[in-house]
């Protein structure tokens, strides 16, 4: 072997090191600060599995998660992992009775105050506002169609997004079957008294299934997961108008789905058929993953989901216990606290699975 070959060789073998792990550029640093975990890297959380498709949630200043559950709407989990009823739907009438009456508790964030929780139901369209310290909930409104994700900004307008013209579970993956460009992004103005009733601004529409989003106020920046395009989109964003312009495609990913902001300024989206949580620098669009639990099987059908979306086909049935392999259930997002709280990773299974930084 020549010098030439040993050198190709050694560079290879750096590259793909670094690709693998994707590590700070620092030696130094990366040893201190791990930048990439994998599922062994993770526990779950609560143990025994008792919760009902947990597909995202907060964490409360005191570690407290507050999580979807088909169950109960939402449910509580404290620092020891007991599981109690969150919010009082049922004062409601909420229930999740399938064929006859399905709910699926979907986006859940916080309101900018801290103050409140909103959960989008992606089957019955509700939108659904709890306060955190009456343990109470009220419908603020009834889409519809199922409505994905729902944000409040700073102004008191409620952001949310449609992701296809459903009313039920089936017809939702029927839009993961194949392309079906009736994705909208809409915005609820703020209520000018208690008693008026706000009609929702259609924002963007014809989107190939909208999905998580996130209203980054400090930067004027809004992101959208278009997921049947494998697509995270950016636009300059108006929060006094309400209004967005100058769309982009930030990156591109598999199946983008929920999204938050990490505290190191990079945004994490998951990444259901890869099975795995990316995260994006918000200046140049470059992304690595950031948690991997993604299986051989999973990798296979990755490439061919993406190969047919790309052709406008759909993936539904690549969804298969192979690709999610060992975790509780399909990857859909992420529940980031502050500093060194571990970060959780929400799925549509019965826990969580927990990951310590350090």
């Amino acid at each position: 072997m020549n010098r030439n070959t040993i050198s190709l060789s050694k560079l290879f073998l750096i590259s793909s090191l670094l690709f693998g792990i994707s590590c700070s550029s620092n030696e130094d640093d990366s040893s201190k600060n791990k930048l990439s975990w994998n599922l062994t890297d993770g526990v779950e959380f609560p143990k025994n599995r008792p919760l009902s498709r947990a597909e995202d949630g907060v964490m409360l200043s005191d570690g407290t998660l507050i999580v979807a559950d088909q169950r109960y709407g939402l449910a509580k989990i404290n620092a020891s992992g007991m599981v109690e009823p969150f919010g009082n739907f049922q004062s409601l009438g909420y229930q999740h009775n399938p064929p006859e009456v399905e709910s699926g508790p979907n986006g859940v964030h916080l309101t900018p105050d801290k103050k409140y929780i909103l959960t989008a139901d992606v089957f019955s369209g509700k939108i659904y506002k709890s306060s955190i310290a009456s343990d109470t909930t009220e419908i603020i409104y009834s889409h519809e169609f199922g409505v994905n994700t729902a944000r409040q900004d700073s102004t008191g307008a409620v952001w949310f997004t449609q992701s296809t013209e459903n009313k039920n579970e089936e017809r939702l993956f029927g839009a993961l079957s194949k392309t079906i460009s009736d994705g909208i992004l809409y915005r609820l103005p703020s209520p000018k008294d208690e008693n008026s009733i706000n009609t929702p601004e259609v924002i963007l529409k014809g989107l190939n299934f909208a999905n998580g989003f996130y209203i980054d106020e400090n930067k004027k920046k809004l992101y959208l997961s278009e997921m049947m395009s494998n697509k995270v989109l950016s636009f300059d964003l108006d929060i006094s108008s309400g209004t967005i312009s100058n769309q982009t495609t930030l990156a591109t990913i598999p199946t983008p789905d929920n999204m938050e902001l990490n505290n190191d300024g990079h945004l994490w989206v998951a990444s259901p058929l890869s099975n795995q949580i990316h995260a994006i620098d918000i200046e140049t669009g470059e992304s690595y993953v950031v948690f991997d639990a993604q299986t051989k099987i999973g990798l296979e059908n990755m490439k061919e989901g993406v190969r047919r979306i790309d052709s406008g086909e759909g993936f539904a049935d690549l969804l298969s216990p192979e690709l999610t392999g060992d975790m509780p259930g399909l990857l859909t997002g992420m529940i980031i606290g502050e500093g060194d709280q571990p970060f959780y990773v929400a799925n549509l299974g019965a826990s969580l699975i927990k990951v310590s930084k350090n």
